[in-house]
C-alpha cells in the first residue's frame, strides 16, 4: 500500500487548524491524562468527570489479563492496553466533532470500567486493542446489558487471526447467538452524515515506513474489514474496525508523516459513528 504526500483536503484542514488555537488546552489534557494514569492500571472511577454536554466521548476500561503482556509503556507511564492512543485520539476527534457537526461536545473524555453502572450514562463507547481483552463474567454481563439497552460500542486497533479469535471469543459471550457480519454499503451508518463509499485501509503509525522513493508505505497483517453486530431490529450495536487503527489516525492528525487521506477518512468514519449512536 502506497501513499503519496498530498496537500490537506478541506475536511482535514478544518480539523487540524484547530490544533494551534487550542495547543494549551491539549497540553492540559495530556497532563490530566498522565496524572490519572500514572502508576496504575487505570484511573480511579471515583474521580471521573461528570457529563457536561450533549456528547461526552467515553472509553471502555476492560481487563487485559495480568503479567508482562497486560500493559504497554514503561515506568510511571505504564498502562493497560485499553488506554492506548489516549489522550491524543480523544483530543483530536472531539475537536473534529465540534468543527464538523452541531453536537454540543464536552472538553474531555471519560473512562468507564466495564463493571461500572455509569456505563449507561454514555450512549457511545470506544474500545481499542480488543484483541487483548479478557472479559470477566461481570464485565460480560454489564456490557451485554449496555448493548441491550441501546448502547453503541466501537472497537478498533486489532489485527490478524489471533487477535480476531481473542475478540470474538469474548464478544460472543457478551452477545451469544448474534452473528458478526460485514457492514453493507447500503447501511445508514455509512451515509448518516458523510457518504462513506471508500473502504481504504486505515493503518496505525507503527505500520508505516518510508519507501526507497521517499513515499510513505504501509505494511499490515491483512485486508480491512468494517464489520458489525446488529440487534433483532436491525440496529447496529457493535461496530468493528478490524485490521485498522482509526485511533492512530486521529492521534496523529497533525503529524506530517501520517498519510493525510487516511486521517481525513478516519474523521469521517468517526463522525458517522457518533451521529449514528446519538440517533439510534
Amino acid at each position: 500500500m502506497s501513499f503519496q504526500p498530498a496537500s490537506l483536503n478541506r475536511v482535514f484542514y478544518q480539523v487540524v487548524v484547530l490544533s494551534g488555537a487550542v495547543a494549551l488546552l491539549y497540553l492540559q489534557s495530556q497532563a490530566r491524562g498522565q496524572e490519572s494514569l500514572a502508576g496504575s492500571q487505570d484511573p480511579d472511577p471515583e474521580t471521573a468527570i461528570v457529563p457536561e454536554a450533549e456528547f461526552h466521548m467515553a472509553r471502555l476500561i476492560y481487563e487485559s489479563g495480568s503479567g508482562r503482556g497486560a500493559f504497554w509503556g514503561n515506568g510511571w507511564g505504564r498502562r493497560g492496553w485499553w488506554a492506548i492512543d489516549y489522550p491524543s485520539a480523544e483530543f483530536h476527534l472531539i475537536r473534529g466533532l465540534r468543527r464538523l457537526t452541531r453536537l454540543d461536545v464536552a472538553d474531555d473524555s471519560f473512562h468507564v470500567r466495564a463493571i461500572d453502572e455509569r456505563i449507561f450514562d454514555y450512549p457511545w463507547l470506544f474500545a481499542q486493542q480488543v484483541g487483548r481483552w479478557t472479559l470477566s463474567d461481570a464485565e460480560t454481563s454489564l456490557i451485554r446489558e449496555y448493548l441491550d439497552r441501546g448502547g453503541f460500542l466501537l472497537v478498533d486497533d486489532f489485527h490478524g487471526t489471533y487477535e480476531w479469535a481473542v475478540f470474538t471469543e469474548a464478544i460472543q459471550r457478551v452477545l451469544p447467538g448474534y452473528p458478526i457480519v460485514e457492514i453493507p454499503e447500503s447501511d445508514v451508518l455509512l451515509h448518516i452524515h458523510y457518504d462513506l463509499d471508500e473502504r481504504t485501509q486505515i493503518p496505525g503509525e507503527r505500520h508505516l515506513y518510508l519507501g526507497p522513493g521517499g513515499q510513505v508505505l504501509a505494511q499490515l497483517e491483512g485486508p480491512p474489514h468494517w464489520r458489525g453486530i446488529y440487534d433483532q431490529k436491525g440496529r447496529l450495536m457493535v461496530a468493528i474496525n478490524f485490521n485498522m487503527d482509526m485511533g492512530d489516525a486521529w492521534e496523529h492528525a497533525d503529524d506530517p508523516f501520517y498519510p493525510e487521506p487516511m486521517t481525513a477518512l478516519a474523521y469521517r468514519f468517526g463522525v458517522n459513528y457518533v451521529i449514528y449512536a446519538m440517533t439510534h
